[in-house]
Parts: structure tokens; C-alpha cells; sequence
């Protein structure tokens, strides 16, 4: 059985001071947008993008463990990416993510 994350490897974002508590800040690395969340201390890497429709989730509204859409406020469950309910229909990817040596760390594909 093959590994799923096979080629995959660690990628720095952003230093985890530039992530304020109950926060997210946009980082674009490779040309792609990763949503940096600060939530209690601990931090999750989500894409940026939207499921629903194309709006940046770094410009939305942080609640708890949760954010919402500025574009039609669908909320997605940020830990899990889960879509907490209409218009959202599709899960928000969340990538595996560690703080090492005060940066923001994320596993991604091709990194590896």
C-alpha cells in the first residue's frame, strides 16, 4: 500500500509572531494562497480560496474555531475544514502544520 502523502515535505510560511491570536493572515508561497490561522495558541494552515466561490478567507471574519466567507458568509470549521452549512457544500483543505523555531511550517506536496 502506497503512502497517500508520498512526495509530500515541509515548507515554511511565516513567522508565527506575523499570526496574532484569533487571527489569520494570507501567505503565498509557489504561487498559491494559504489562510494562516492563530486559534488559542495553536496554529492551522487552510487554502485561502474559498470552496464556495472565489473570496479570500484571510479577509473573513475569525470566530472561535471557526471562519466565515466575506463574499456569502459561509463558515467553515477551521481544525477540521468541515462546512458548517449552506452555501458551502465542500470541505476547505487543511494541511498538516507546525511551529519550529518560531515559524509556521506546513506540509505540502512536491516540497519533499
Amino acid at each position: 500500500m502506497s503512502d497517500p502523502e508520498e512526495g509530500w515535505g515541509w515548507c515554511a510560511l511565516t513567522e508565527a509572531s506575523e499570526v496574532e491570536e484569533e487571527d489569520v493572515v494570507c501567505v503565498t508561497v509557489h504561487g498559491h494562497a494559504y489562510a494562516v490561522f492563530n486559534i488559542g495558541g495553536d496554529y492551522y494552515v487552510t487554502d485561502d480560496c474559498c470552496t464556495h466561490q472565489e473570496a479570500s478567507l484571510s479577509e473573513g471574519y475569525v470566530q472561535d474555531d471557526t471562519v466565515e466567507c466575506p463574499r456569502h458568509q459561509g463558515v467553515f470549521h477551521i481544525p477540521t475544514g468541515k462546512a458548517m452549512g449552506p452555501p458551502l457544500t465542500r470541505p476547505l483543505r487543511v494541511y498538516p502544520a507546525r511551529v519550529d523555531d518560531g515559524r509556521v511550517w506546513i506540509r505540502v506536496p512536491g516540497q519533499g
